[in-house]
């Protein structure tokens, strides 16, 4: 499983913060950062999600108010939001 986050369209309301412990709030431009994640193209960043996470990367995704956390399963489809 695997979740990209466009930092671009995040709009820091920092809800993926509170559910999953790998997005941190960057104050300092409003954003929220995904630790340990690498940019797959400009502003749009890529991580694996460990087993035992993927409740949370999934929750985190549901609750991003503006879309910016995608959640893809193994195969590449789709599954959140």
């Amino acid at each position: 499983m695997q979740v990209e986050f466009d930092r671009d369209t995040c709009i820091g309301m920092f809800q993926c913060v509170e559910e999953w412990d790998v997005f941190e709030p960057d104050r300092d431009d409003g954003k929220a950062d995904l630790v340990e994640s690498e940019e797959r193209e400009e502003d749009v960043f890529v991580r694996e999600v460990p087993d035992d996470a993927e409740f949370d990367a999934k929750f985190a995704a549901r609750v991003c108010p503006v879309d910016a956390i995608v959640i893809y399963d193994d195969d590449g489809e789709q599954l959140v939001p």
